[in-house]
């Protein structure tokens, strides 16, 4: 039990994830974590490919972390679950995951760069679970370090209240150690093994100490009425009641208590330990989650207790290639034991838990039960997905699932030969359950398969996975992009399907109203029937229709995004009315609508940061202008110049070796995926020309 006896869910558990922008330091904060809490015995390091957190073949070699890693360490006799983040755009699922079911956040800002793209959309993801977290700014010895522009960058772009709880001593080759702003002491970073000890604050650098402990103790007051009585009464406030105030706010998510150090050069790291546990909250003082009761409809509730109705998510399938399928899953209330009987809510099926495990990156520990407030992964469970809920079937809930974006970008894959094809079927089954961003489906059309994912990186990923665990040989298509159909203004329209045929006909009539929504909507459908004008039953049979037939628009065949559709008549006969038919005049009433609301064909926007050296902005800019790219914001870091821009995502495919050409490899880049926009006139007369005329086969490849 990491050195721990009992497995009660108390307020000695901390579920933790590290988070940031590509390249903060990630990985190498969580690798001098396991060191410093005695989990490994010497440092990995992610550029030498040594780190235990980046374990899969593919992370060593590109120097990224993939795959969220989960692991327990132990640290002054408290337990923490340490889950260690992707920070590349691609592969968002990951911290999506993760941050469902964790109970705070560790966020770490590189100390040069300040608030990067990437650390924005995982904040915005942290604030949407409302995770409370601290902040680490991360290599502070380096050239162009600047603590407080990194603070000022946090309250700005981030809409945040930063709290420097440290300060530090110098910056870039002068970092020499942080001063604790709650304790006043100064705490000099030393070698590698040992402890910062806290030492009287020199003199140099005493009265802005004395300043920021101010500014801190104002910062608090704002947010917490016990220290707002203190600071106005001009008590004398102790470390103590300072640190439960601070933890008070943290766990409210009203501020953000800051640190600072160098991951790399081992400096900063126990301190930020320390913070973990005093600042971020334990199971326990998680607000109780709740879900749906599956039979009646209402909501319910279940607190973090041990004689609490066992309930748990599964946030995650690893096909592992020793011990099988592993299902990591996080419990929210009661026991499990090993063999134990639990229940899928959300699919409907009973599932026995086979062996639980306790994760160490990719090593594992055997554990006989998991309470309330763990984190483990478990082999045997047969029918269990992303986002399920597993729970006592005596007493049933369905937790809130988790919501994944839809993938923008798709490539078509052929095996090299019959054996290949076999495995290929095989591979790409485990790797969809794996990831829920990731699609596969077969083109009647054209024979091929079409894979789906959420940019370039993520499915050559994804096919060096398929060569490398699954020895499928594969020729893959060039890269084509998830245009969608959406409509511009309401319409109605009906939908009709009646047949006589000698005996018993088919009769199915339905009035649809069809009305845009905003983007990123998808479709919602709702039953505006007045008296019996159908019977309740063929209802969910007309939403099928209308579904199915949203998966090819009537403009270029791709699928159809953000319409609501309302059911607000129809007619229906006593004999020969059926699902089927039904089904059908859905499908048809929906098409005549969408003819009828003045479609358009929308393509996927990314928003891209260039990081350039100034020589080279403007061939930055004219070559985002010829991408039909728009720049929303020039900002100036050090000597770069920060350009941020949104591009269409056919126009960014081999953008990498552009910009590696126009600025002599000296530029760095971002992408992710923002919003969908309406493409050119010209450009979708083209695509739609693709589908109805005589090339229609190389459409189909990038349908969907």
């Amino acid at each position: 039990m990491g050195g721990m006896s009992s497995p009660v869910p108390d307020e000695r558990v901390r579920n933790i994830g590290i988070i940031a922008h590509i390249d903060a330091g990630k990985t190498t904060v969580t690798e001098r974590i396991l060191y410093y809490t005695g989990i490994t015995y010497k440092i990995g390091e992610v550029d030498a490919g040594t780190a235990v957190m980046d374990w899969m073949a593919q992370e060593r070699e590109r120097g990224i972390t993939i795959t969220a890693a989960a692991t327990t360490t132990s640290w002054n006799d408290h337990q923490i679950n340490i889950v260690d983040t992707p920070g590349h755009v691609d592969f968002t699922v990951e911290v999506e995951r993760s941050l469902r079911v964790l109970d705070g956040g560790v966020v770490i800002f590189d100390a040069v760069a300040g608030v990067q793209s990437q650390s924005e959309t995982v904040w915005r993801q942290a604030d949407r679970y409302h995770i409370p977290r601290i902040g680490f700014v991360n290599k502070m010895d380096r050239v162009g370090a600047d603590f407080w522009n990194a603070i000022e960058m946090i309250r700005e772009r981030l809409n945040a209240r930063p709290l420097p709880v440290q300060m530090p001593m110098g910056s870039e080759d002068k970092f020499e150690g942080a001063i604790d702003l709650v304790e006043m002491v100064a705490l000099p970073f030393p070698g590698a093994d040992e402890m910062p000890q806290p030492q009287p604050i020199p003199a140099q650098f005493y009265e802005e100490a004395k300043r920021r402990r101010d500014e801190l103790l104002e910062g608090i007051a704002e947010v917490d009425d016990q220290m707002l009585i203190s600071y106005v009464e001009h008590h004398d406030v102790t470390p103590v009641e300072l640190k439960k105030a601070i933890r008070r706010a943290t766990t409210a998510g009203l501020v953000n208590p800051i640190f600072c150090g160098s991951a790399l050069k081992n400096k900063g790291i126990q301190p930020l330990l320390n913070a973990v546990i005093d600042y971020l909250p334990s199971p326990v003082e998680v607000p109780a989650v709740t879900g749906t009761d599956p039979k009646t409809g209402e909501t319910v509730s279940r607190e973090p207790r041990e004689d609490e109705p066992f309930s748990a998510l599964a946030f995650k399938v690893v096909a592992d290639p020793y011990v099988g399928r592993l299902v990591y899953f996080r419990v929210y209330s009661g026991v499990a034991k090993q063999g134990a009987m639990l229940y899928n809510s959300t699919r409907g099926q009973r599932e026995r838990l086979g062996r639980i495990l306790r994760m160490h990156a990719n090593r594992r520990e055997d554990i006989d039960s998991i309470v309330a407030g763990q984190i483990a992964a478990t082999v045997g469970l047969k029918n269990t997905f992303t986002g399920d809920t597993l729970c006592d079937e005596n007493k049933q809930i369905v937790l809130e699932a988790i919501k994944f974006p839809e993938p923008v970008i798709s490539v078509s894959i052929e095996p090299k030969t019959k054996d290949d094809q076999e495995r290929m079927g095989d591979s790409l089954t485990r790797l969809v359950e794996e990831d829920p961003t990731f699609k596969a489906r077969y083109d009647q059309d054209t024979g091929q398969t079409i894979i789906s994912g959420m940019g370039e990186l993520h499915l050559e990923i994804i096919v060096d996975r398929m060569m490398r665990e699954f020895n499928v040989q594969a020729h893959v298509g060039r890269p084509e992009v998830a245009y969608k159909e959406t409509i511009t203004r309401p319409s109605k329209a009906e939908g009709r399907f009646v047949r006589q045929t000698g005996g018993r006909g088919q009769f199915g009539v339905v009035w649809l109203e069809v009305e845009p929504l905003p983007r990123g909507s998808g479709f919602q459908f709702e039953n505006k029937l007045v008296g019996g004008a159908i019977p309740r039953e063929y209802v969910p049979a007309v939403e099928q229709g209308i579904r199915e037939a949203l998966d090819t628009g009537v403009l270029a065949g791709y699928p159809v995004i953000d319409v609501r559709v309302a059911l607000v008549d129809g007619q229906y006969h006593p004999v020969d009315s059926s699902e089927i038919a039904f089904k059908m005049a859905g499908s048809l009433g929906i098409q005549e609508g969408l003819k009828r609301a003045k479609p358009v064909v929308v393509e996927p926007i990314m928003k891209v940061e260039v990081a350039t050296p100034d020589q080279f902005f403007g061939d930055v800019l004219s070559d985002i202008s010829s991408r039909r790219g728009q720049v929303t914001d020039v900002d100036h870091r050090g000597h770069l110049r920060v350009v941020t821009a949104h591009i269409p995502l056919a126009e960014t495919f081999g953008y990498a070796t552009v910009l590696r050409s126009i600025t002599q490899g000296r530029a760095s880049y971002t992408m992710e995926f923002d919003h969908y926009q309406e493409v050119p006139a010209s450009m979708a007369e083209q695509l739609a020309g693709r589908v109805q005329g005589p090339v229609r086969h190389g459409a189909q490849a990038v349908r969907r």
